[in-house]
Parts: structure tokens; sequence; C-alpha cells
């Protein structure tokens, strides 16, 4: 699998590759709308023509995967008893040659607790285990730290979540690529603390879950998965389906892609979780269509009583008779005055939706391989349940709404910091535009502002889902009818100094966890999306909020015997600090890849590309005779650079006129804010660019541009540069330093303070209002729109002065 072939296609929406994995979605669909001959007859004898809701599903989906950058996607319709519809869109493999399929496999995360829980309901059937009964009925050694809380859990509560216990496992929880075996994923819980009372509150438990399907084991004397696949899978016929790798699903399983709120896509992990019976499932959207069948009694297969199945869809009740969000295992909702059960699944580069109206035998399951578009996936789910059920009333279909990217002009009047509650972290909203893309950051998500294509309406809009309505009016924002107060445009306070040691990048690769300033307040971002504000209870201690993933949980900060801080024990999970580019004042340096003379040896052989067409004259200006003001830092006519080499014999900044006054407009704009420019670089003779690019090693080039096309530096019309203070002559401190080749010089790289990130931003748009677009990979990297007018430059500077 070549994921890194595809990581830069969708989710820059710049790269020419993109469109042609799209390519293919329109045939998919058409091929493979019926899965049977007899299914377009079949519907029509029943009196329903779904034709025309499954072409505009199509069309949907065709603009929503353009748009939000979906590599592969599968959904299955299910009414009349039959699977109506399967069809996939994208391709399912990296390389872009196998087109997805509704026989696409794909991991389907927490849609494994309902086979585990059909498991579960079989063997209750059988006798062999009691809903009602404490867990250690079953599993004498099972327990939590606390012996009396241990003794009350029951199976029921542990299918509904209130048992009140850990949302994750200290070992084999979702961050654990060490793939523990069931019995030591449950073993460890014996060290947790109770969350909840049990039977008193909903918390969501991955772990609970596991303690589900270890009693499964027990009680049916075989492994979760041998049993599963014998007494559920193959009497419904499931055959693309498995709790377990195997090689004969592999060949049909889609790449997963994971992603993050400031960088391009990356290859998911692959790794089992310890906490397996809660989310290892592989699936197609085929075989779950057959599930479907058999929780609204369609199935010839009968596997549970319906007594038993319609407990399982029946939401639970609390003591006082208030109805539960969950049944056995199925959360169930309400939908246009339909009853609605089902589950998502959520699990590393994957993302699926199980959605069925019972009453109304109606079902649609939908998959991505991308993470984190779950709630997109639902807006789709909803758009086929509404439209079946149409169909079902001789109803009119309710055309679908398209948006598309708020006017720069517009975008540059929303941006700012908006409070309901001034002085409240919680209440406080920043709104920020970068290029095309006008971002929302409110409560747990990062969010992305468009306008609706038919009345102009800003709405929210993008993988997280769609419909939430935003206003503005003078100093005001009104989002979903809450107003909010633009706020001064003055520089946030310094961090607390006790707080400062403990920002920073915890835990893995594949899933890190960032803990950051924001609005006064201590904030983690974890697994990717989720912004949760920390409340203080001690040194070192803090609380999730109430609300969320891990609410009712802490993280505790372990520092070493020099006071360091080593690791953050997150909801019982450990995450070790991690090493993230360069200490404040630092310059990042790498280790060359060839010696310096070899270097300059090649690049003085070597020549620029050619280039044919019609060119602007150069003129290259030097930025200091616009206004002296401008201070200079030219790191590459020192060694004080990532390869500490002199490049440059003078320190000196040069751009093509147009790039050059646009740039001292900007500093002298800063003015008003005493703050001013300093340029790091700007114009590069090529055969630097060349040195820079022999230098690197290959897993840090997108730091350094290619010489095969040359750099916007090479043409004139790229400035590496950041602020200054102009009363202290100071720099001021971003979240990285200049050159720092970390996912830290992202432009939207969350980690840091509030200060660090209101100045990067304010540089930003400073510089995009003049006309520079920042490069996605560096907050301090500009090029200069009409870049491409002007030809690859190789002289020195010397020669540009003579």
């Amino acid at each position: 699998m070549n994921h890194k072939l595809l990581s830069r296609h969708f989710v820059h929406k710049r790269s020419l590759a993109f469109p042609s994995w799209l390519a293919g979605i329109a045939l998919a669909f058409i091929a493979l709308t019926a899965l049977n001959a007899d299914e377009p007859s079949a519907a029509n004898r029943a009196g329903h023509d779904y034709s025309q809701l499954i072409e505009q599903l199509a069309q949907t989906i065709r603009s929503e995967m353009e748009q939000k950058q979906i590599p592969s996607f599968s959904i299955a319709l299910v009414a009349d008893g039959k699977v109506i519809s399967s069809a996939g869109f994208g391709f399912q493999d990296a390389e872009k040659t196998i087109p997805a399929s509704g026989k696409t496999v794909y991991r389907v995360g927490s849609i494994s607790k309902l086979l585990t829980d059909v498991a579960l309901m079989q063997l209750v059937e059988q006798g062999e285990l009691d809903l009602d009964q404490p867990v250690q009925k079953v599993l004498p050694e099972f327990k939590i730290a606390d012996d009396e809380h241990s003794k009350k859990i029951t199976l029921r509560q542990l299918t509904q979540h209130r048992a009140g216990i850990v949302r994750e496992s200290p070992v084999g929880n979702y961050f654990d690529p060490t793939e523990p075996g069931l019995k030591a994923t449950v073993a460890s819980l014996a060290d947790t603390p109770p969350v909840y009372e049990p039977g008193t509150r909903t918390k969501y438990s991955n772990a609970g879950v596991s303690v589900i399907g270890l009693a499964v084991e027990r009680a049916a004397g075989s492994s979760h998965p041998n049993y599963v696949q014998q007494h559920v899978l193959e009497p419904l016929g499931m055959t693309h389906t498995s709790f377990e790798k195997n090689e004969a699903l592999a060949e049909h399983t889609a790449d997963g892609w994971m992603w993050g709120y400031d960088r391009p896509a990356f290859a998911a992990p692959e790794f089992l979780l310890g906490t397996g019976p809660a989310g290892n499932l592989y699936s197609s959207v085929e075989d779950l269509a057959q599930f479907s069948l058999f929780v609204m009694e369609q199935h010839p297969e009968k596997i549970l009583e319906d007594a038993s199945l319609n407990e399982m869809i029946q939401p639970g009740v609390t003591p006082d008779g208030k109805p539960l969000p969950y049944g056995i295992g199925f959360r169930v909702s309400d939908f246009h005055g339909h009853r609605r059960v089902g589950h998502g699944g959520a699990v590393y580069g994957f993302s699926t939706q199980l959605e069925i109206l019972p009453d109304a035998n109606i079902a649609v399951i939908a998959a991505s391989s991308l993470d984190g578009t779950n709630n997109w996936i639902t807006r789709i789910c909803n758009q086929a349940l509404e439209g079946m059920l149409a169909v079902q009333n001789d109803q009119d279909l309710t055309p679908p709404v398209s948006t598309e990217p708020v006017p720069r002009s517009r975008a540059r009047s929303l941006a700012g910091v908006y409070s309901s509650m001034p002085g409240e972290a919680s209440r406080t909203v920043t709104v920020d535009w970068i290029g095309d893309r006008l971002l929302l950051w409110k409560g747990t998500f990062q969010r992305e502002i468009r306008s609706r294509s038919d009345t102009g309406e800003l709405v929210l809009d993008d993988r997280f889902g769609f419909g939430t309505s935003i206003r503005q009016d003078q100093s005001f924002l009104v989002i979903d009818d809450k107003t909010y107060t633009r706020l001064s445009d003055a520089p946030p306070p310094e961090i607390q100094d006790e707080w400062r040691d403990l920002i920073g990048e915890y835990g893995w690769d594949h899933n890190t966890l960032y803990i950051l300033e924001r609005h006064g307040q201590l904030h983690a971002l974890i697994e990717w999306f989720y912004y949760y504000p920390l409340d203080e209870v001690a040194e070192d201690r803090f609380a999730f909020p109430d609300h969320g993933l891990y609410h009712g949980e802490e993280l505790f900060f372990r520092r070493d015997d020099s006071g360091e801080v080593t690791e953050v024990i997150a909801a019982q999970v450990a995450f070790q600090k991690r090493e993230v580019g360069t200490k404040a004042g630092e310059t990042f340096k790498i280790k060359r890849e060839l010696p310096v003379e070899k270097l300059r040896e090649l690049a003085g052989a070597a020549k620029p590309p050619h280039e044919e067409g019609n060119f602007r004259p150069s003129d290259l200006t030097e930025l200091t005779t616009l206004d002296p003001s401008i201070q200079l830092d030219i790191r590459y006519a020192t060694t004080n650079n990532f390869m500490d080499t002199v490049f440059y014999q003078q320190p000196r900044a040069f751009a093509q006129r147009p790039a050059a006054e646009a740039a001292a407009k900007v500093h002298q704009e800063l003015a008003k804010q005493n703050l001013g420019l300093l340029i790091h670089d700007a114009y590069r003779p090529w055969r630097v660019t060349k040195m820079f690019w022999d230098a690197t090693p290959s897993e840090m080039k997108d730091f350094v541009a290619n010489p095969a096309q040359g750099s916007r530096h090479n043409r004139g019309c790229a400035l590496d540069l950041t602020l200054f203070d102009r009363s202290t002559q100071q720099v001021i401190p971003m979240v990285s330093g200049y050159d720092e080749f970390s996912k830290r010089s992202y432009p939207l790289y969350p980690g840091g303070t509030q200060r660090q990130r209101y100045y990067r931003g304010l540089l930003r748009r400073v510089m995009q209002s003049a006309g520079f677009q920042v490069y996605e990979y560096e907050w301090w990297h500009f090029d200069f729109d009409g870049w491409q007018q002007y030809r690859i430059g190789n002289l020195s500077f010397e020669e540009i002065a003579n």
C-alpha cells in the first residue's frame, strides 16, 4: 500500500492529481446500483421506485466527496425487504487502481459492539448468561479499583454504558499499538477508579464492551471472534466480515486515511485494538445490509428470538422511567417521528454509520476510508432515509443544499475573536481565514464556514457536519441564535508560568495528544479533533469537562527527579511527552546527506530547468530601499541556519518589485500595532535551492523546494519573514522557530499558546490581504500572487546589484 501517493491529493485542493479518483464515481455507482437483476422490478412490484432517489444521492455524493476530499465511500440502501442499492465511489487503494464498491471492506469500529451484543443475547437465551446478574458471576476475576463498585456492575449496564467505568482500559486502549489480548485488556481495569455510581449516568465505554466480549468467551467456551463468526456472521451470510485480519479480506479492504486540522492526510495504523469486541470488526456495506435485514426481522435466517431482538432495539429506562440513549448495544433516537436504531463506527482511517428505521423497514449503511467523517456520512444517510420515506409516501424529494467558499472580502470582515460571556474561555469563539477557507474555533471542534449556493446564508459545512447557521450583525456574530460580541483585537496575555512546561505534544505519531493554552485556559486536543478545556484540580492535575468523550475523568502530569515533565496520564492512558522541534531561541539543524563541498560542486555543475512561455522581465528590488526600517536577519548569510552553512556573501533581501512593494505596505500597516516585518529570506538563487534539496533527508523534503520545478524564492516572489516589536526591536515569539522542520511549522498547527497563535494568525492575515499566500508547511513562508509570471533566477546578489 503506497499511502504517500495519495497523501497530498485529497487534503490540498491545488493538487492536480485529485480528480483522477473521482472520475470513476459515476460509473461505479451506475454499475453497482442494482445488486441483482431482479431488484428494480421487485421494487416496482412493491409500488416503490427509488431510481430518482438513487440518482440524487449519486449527485450529492460526487459533489460532497470532491468538496470534503474523501478517498473512498460505499453505501447500501435497504427497503421493501431487500437491498435496493449498493454502490462504491472513488478508489479503495492509494494507487487508485481498484474502484470502491459495495463489497469494499472497511474497519467499522464501534459497529462491532452490535455484533458482540447479539452474541451476548444468544447466550442469554440459552441460559448461559444473565443480563441483570453481576458480571462477577461469570467473570469472578473482573474488578476495578473499587471492590463494592465492581460487585454491582451487570452485563445490561455494560451494554447500555451505565456501568460507571472508564472509557478506555490502561492496556489495549484505542491508543495502544501493542495488540494485547482480551484477557490482559480487561485485567488492566483492576487499577482504574470508578467514574460514576453504576446505573446513574451514561458513560460510553469501550472497555466495558470488552468485558462483555470476555463474558461471551467464558460462557461459550470459544474465542469471541470464533463464536461471532460461527453463530452470527455465517448464518447471516456476512462473508466479507470478520473480527480478525485475514488474507481473504485483505484484497477487498480499503486503505484507511487519517488527518488533522493542520496537516495533510497520512496512512492510518492497522493494529488491532485490545478492546476487540468493541471495535475490531471488518465489514462491507453489503454485509451490514444483511445485518440490517436481520434487525428488521426480514432476514431468512433467524439467529435471535423476536423478544430478544426487540429488547435490543428498545431504549433502556432510568429508575424513574426516563428513556436511555441505548437499548442493548443499539443507539436509539427519533428520526422525523420514526424510531431510529443503529450505531456509528470511528476507528483509525475509517468512518461508518448503520442507520435503521425498523418500523418503516428501511435502512442505510455507509462507510468512508477517512477518519473523522461520521457526521458527514450521517448527513448522506439522513438524505437517503428521508428520500426512502418520501418515496414510500409518494412525496417529492427534498433538493439537497450545496455550499461554496465565502468570498474573501466577506471572510476578512468576519475574522476576529467573539464571546457570549467575555472572560469565559468556553464561551469564546475565533473566526479566521486562510486561503479560501473561513474557519471557526468553537467548543470542541474547528469548523469551516461556507456560503449556501442558493441563499448566500453562512453555514457550517465540513467533514464534521452541516447546517449550523451564522449571521453577522455589525460587531456581533450570531451562531444558532446565540449572540457573540466581537472582542478587542489586542494581543492575548502571556500564559501562566506554571503551565508553560505542560504545553506540548504527548503520545504517538498515529495519535498525538496536544496540551495547549486557549483563551486563558489549558486545553487538551485529543484523538486529533476534540478540543477540551481542562479545569485545574491541583498542581499538575486537571479534569476533563463534563461533556465529550472523557467526562468524569482526569489528567495527571508526571515529572522526573529534575522536575521535567515526562508524561501525562489522561483518562488512565499513559502518553509520553514528545520531543518536537527545538527549544525557544535554538536553530533547527539537519544532518546533511552530503558534505558541503560536494553540494556546492553539484549545484555549480547543474543548470536550472528550462522554461518556455512568456514571462515578465525580472525587476528584483531590494526591500530595504523601499523602507529602511524593515529588519533583516538573513540566516543564509550566516551559519545560523538549518544547514549550518553560509550560502550568501551578503545579508540582503530582494524580491520582484510588485512583491517588494506589497511587503513594504504590510510593514507600514503593521506600524499601527507597533510591529514590523523582519525578513529571513527573499529571492534565492536556484543553485542554493539545489543545495538545500540534495542535503535534506527524504522525510524532511516537504520543507525544501524541488529544484526540478524551481522555487518561488528563485522567481523572486517568496518571502520568509516574521514580526518584530518596534519598541523593543525584539522578534515576536511564534509557535515554532524559523526553518524548524517539524509539524509545529504548519500554519494551522494547533499547539502552543493563544498569544503565539494570535501573532502567527495576524502575520498570515496581513500578508494574505496584500496578495500573498502562506505555504502549507511553513507559517513564515509567503508566496506572492502571480509568481508564475517570472522565470527561475540564478543570479547571485552581487550580480543583481551590478
